[in-house]
């Protein structure tokens, strides 16, 4: 089992946009300009990342994968609390 450095390297660099959105979200409560297919689309890409960790290579990447997921999550969770209708 080898530690997949360079897909670390891209879910680090994506997981650190989520917080961000998610602490501008909470500050601001403003979700305009965000789109809730695309973080749907991010968030199915994390899930297949994640059964291809488990089926074929399972390392401490998976965790990055969760992570982001997670953040992904709670992005769209916070659209849908505070996008205007």
């Amino acid at each position: 089992m080898q530690l997949s450095v360079f897909e670390a390297g891209m879910l680090v660099c994506f997981g650190i946009s989520w917080p961000i959105s998610i602490i501008k979200a909470l500050r601001t409560r403003m979700v305009d300009g965000k789109s809730p297919v695309f973080m749907s689309i991010v968030a199915l890409g994390y899930v297949f990342g994640m059964i291809h960790k488990v089926v074929y290579n399972c390392d401490q990447v998976f965790l990055l994968y969760v992570f982001n997921f997670i953040m992904v999550s709670i992005d769209l969770f916070l659209y849908r609390k505070y996008r205007t209708k």
